[in-house]
């Protein structure tokens, strides 16, 4: 893990259980940028990681994170993983985390989330190897491979297992709508500490947030700027909004600091991903000027209200889309 040293005071603020505010998403992270980018972003003071093994680079991230040179102890870093689809069942989810473990070289995770609140066919784990072999855990076959036989409320108890046994600090969820939320918190002995979901100017999910909030669930987006990398051609680019383009011109910042100073200011956490150093380096300012300095980076509520006006419910990341064979309209 990272190395014992002197410890480099973080500039992210941080959730009530002590999660930073803002993070290093690793979707999309190319293997060979892993170590320079874990590394620059810990120099720079990032404090909170997330990954999954769908990203297929837990095995790179983990090797980055025991080579930094940054002096950065374990305790001082919050990682994310989460919970693959195969293995919902009970008797998987706890091989799939030390699965994790064993990737990204720790001991323990600070937050484990279940994925999609959608279970795939079982794929087996090589509990000994690092990496994976082929990306079959992320292969639901056009929807075919939904196991529609695994009851949420059983994986939910064994996520409340690993705390138990130290394995986790905190579990939560990811792609959870309200309902399904409501639910769960019906049954659960730990309830969810973080929902994580698609939340930006066109997809601002104002009801999701004050149910989480009323819940005590704190609210991580993720793809804060429109999936700018991933996006297809004809879908909307957030970065090139012409009402955030004149805001952010007129406060002297970027759009994407812009697009992450409005989900701070809503009380949301925030992963952005980056592998260049000054796009690092500007994403964390952001958070570094919410949390010590009020100038042209913070938005007024008028500043708010018409960014809420931009809200479309777009969504970049459509399961049902993935799924044709077997549709399950998660969000509606």
């Amino acid at each position: 893990m990272v190395k014992m040293g002197s410890s480099i005071t973080s500039v992210a603020s941080t959730t009530a259980f002590n999660m930073p505010r803002i993070g290093l998403g690793t979707l999309g992270l190319n293997p060979a940028e892993a170590k320079t980018t874990i590394n620059e972003a810990l120099s720079l003071g990032y404090r909170l990681f997330d990954c999954a093994p769908v990203y297929f680079n837990e095995m790179d991230v983990g090797d980055a994170f025991h080579e930094a040179s940054t002096g950065v102890p374990r305790s001082d870093v919050f990682i994310t993983s989460k919970l693959a689809g195969p293995f919902h069942r009970p008797e998987h989810v706890e091989p799939a985390l030390r699965k994790t473990l064993n990737d990204l070289r720790l001991g323990y995770l600070d937050l484990f989330l279940v994925h999609w609140p959608v279970a795939f066919k079982y794929v087996d784990i090589d509990r000994f190897g690092r990496g994976w072999d082929n990306e079959d855990i992320d292969d639901s076959d056009g929807g075919k491979n939904i196991d529609t036989t695994v009851s949420l409320r059983d994986t939910w108890h064994a996520m409340e297992s690993l705390v138990d046994k130290g394995l986790v600090k905190h579990i939560g969820v990811a792609n959870f709508p309200v309902m399904l939320l409501h639910d769960l918190l019906s049954y659960s002995r730990i309830p969810p500490a973080v929902n994580q979901v698609e939340i930006h100017p066109y997809n601002q999910q104002p009801k999701l947030l004050a149910y989480c909030n009323s819940r005590n669930i704190t609210v991580q987006a993720y793809s804060p700027l429109g999936t700018p990398g991933f996006k297809e051609r004809d879908e909307p680019h957030i970065l090139s909004d012409p009402v955030l383009n004149d805001m952010a011109k007129s406060k002297g910042i970027t759009v994407a600091q812009l697009c992450l100073q409005w989900s701070l200011q809503r009380g949301c956490s925030v992963i952005a991903k980056s592998s260049n150093l000054r796009h690092l380096e500007e994403n964390l300012v952001v958070n570094y000027k919410n949390e010590f300095v009020t100038g042209t980076m913070q938005l007024s509520s008028d500043e708010m209200d018409k960014i809420a006006e931009l809200d479309r419910g777009y969504r970049f990341f459509r399961p049902e889309d993935w799924w044709p064979e077997n549709p399950v309209p998660v969000f509606h």
